[in-house]
């Protein structure tokens, strides 16, 4: 015996119910997909796409390091135990190479380098050539062969950053008696023409400004470990909040032996 559509039942519910009802979810599931989607849409007309639109957490930068570790130990006698820190070093300057740098703004110092109404960014040269015994270049150990290691500190990029007064990077060894360090560019300096940032599309070759640091270890500084602490002072970017242990500071571990 045939049953016809109309006469066929599902645990005495005719079909056609079940297919009213896949209508109707289909129906309700679809408008709200379309109310999410515009909404994202409408969303997303209001952003800029180079410029977060909330900034106000990261107003301040914190300091990093390179190599890229807190605790820096080795053997000057044993290159196997510092050649990971100086390819760091070499991989992380290869785009401060004065080849690459000559293709961009010899820019004048101790002014922002302003740039709203332009819409390529460009960027100020910073040529590794400036960090001297710590470019790798005339020392392709960075100093490490010779127990004097160099240490980059570097500012994380924050969009629009106009730092005020003359930020520079200065360090102490967290002891009672100093310890001897030479900064390249002089001073530690963090000049003002490598601000501000524009983004990471708008300012897609944009090199940020470092410095090197050369610890002058001598005889009674080796195989003992040594804490570095590394400011940006001569500005008003923040250095000492105690809840942020990397807001304008880095702090890390040294130790050399002989």
């Amino acid at each position: 015996m045939v049953t016809s559509w109309h006469s066929f039942k599902y645990s005495g519910v005719p079909l056609q119910y079940y297919t009213l009802i896949f209508l109707f979810y289909l129906v309700f599931y679809g408008f709200l997909a379309g109310m999410f989607t515009l909404t994202m849409w409408v969303m997303l007309q209001t952003l800029d796409e180079h410029t977060p639109r909330y900034r106000d957490r990261v107003a301040n930068p914190g300091l990093m390091i390179r190599p890229k570790s807190f605790e820096i130990k080795f053997n000057r006698s044993i290159p196997q135990q510092y050649i990971e820190y100086v390819q760091h070093l070499e991989s992380f300057l290869q785009p401060y190479n004065d080849s690459l740098q000559e293709a961009n703004e010899p820019c004048p110092d101790g002014m922002y380098f302003e740039q709203d109404d332009v819409e390529e960014k460009k960027v100020c040269q910073f040529k590794r050539s400036v960090l001297r015994q710590c470019s790798g270049l005339a020392d392709s150990s960075f100093g490490y062969s010779e127990g004097q290691p160099c240490i980059l500190v570097k500012m994380n990029r924050v969009i629009g950053l106009r730092p005020r007064g003359d930020p520079h990077i200065n360090c102490i060894v967290k002891r009672e008696t100093p310890l001897q360090m030479q900064y390249f560019p002089i001073e530690g300096k963090l000049d003002k023409s490598y601000f501000p940032y524009y983004g990471k599309k708008l300012h897609a070759n944009y090199v940020q400004p470092v410095v090197a640091v050369k610890l002058l270890l001598a005889e009674d500084d080796y195989n003992s470990e040594l804490t570095i602490e590394c400011k940006v002072e001569g500005s008003d970017l923040l250095n000492n909040n105690e809840r942020d242990k990397f807001l304008g500071r880095v702090i890390f571990r040294v130790k050399v032996s002989k």
